[in-house]
């Protein structure tokens, strides 16, 4: 890892199947009436589509992402990437992995890798933290919608 990675990780356990956790996270039409972190997205979960995303960080400013899907696995991965001014300046690369529970839940690992020579002056202190508590917000109001 280079000294201007910086990664959040973050892991819920939700009863209910991947296949239902997949299809409410892929329902982009129907994520502003339960997700507290991610309040619009449009465009389609295939590998090369370009979404749009509006992401609303607690205390922050909404912002207005033009990632490209590079992952769309269903019931397993969903991953995309955008970048302000090339990957070498600042990239965020956003991921969702649904792992089967032997009870037949889910354990949903969602996650972001932030690189690129500006991530240390971008992804630090409050915008950092507020972050952090828009994906555990996700992951919870994930939880609660699919079970």
């Amino acid at each position: 890892m280079l000294a201007f990675d910086q990664i959040i990780h973050t892991q819920v356990s939700i009863a209910a199947s991947p296949s239902k956790v997949w299809s409410i996270l892929t329902d982009f039409s129907a994520m502003s009436s339960w997700n507290p972190f991610i309040t619009t997205i449009s465009g389609s979960a295939s590998p090369g589509s370009s979404l749009s995303v509006i992401i609303a960080p607690p205390g922050r400013s909404p912002m207005h992402l033009s990632p490209t899907v590079l992952v769309a696995k269903p019931k397993r991965e969903l991953r995309w990437r955008g970048t302000v001014l090339g990957r070498g300046i600042f990239a965020g690369e956003h991921y969702f992995v649904l792992e089967p529970t032997p009870e037949g839940g889910t354990s949903l690992t969602h996650g972001e890798r932030f690189s690129g020579i500006l991530t240390p002056f971008i992804m630090r202190g409050r915008l950092l933290a507020a972050t952090v508590d828009g994906f555990i917000a996700m992951n919870e109001a994930l939880k609660r919608r699919c079970e």
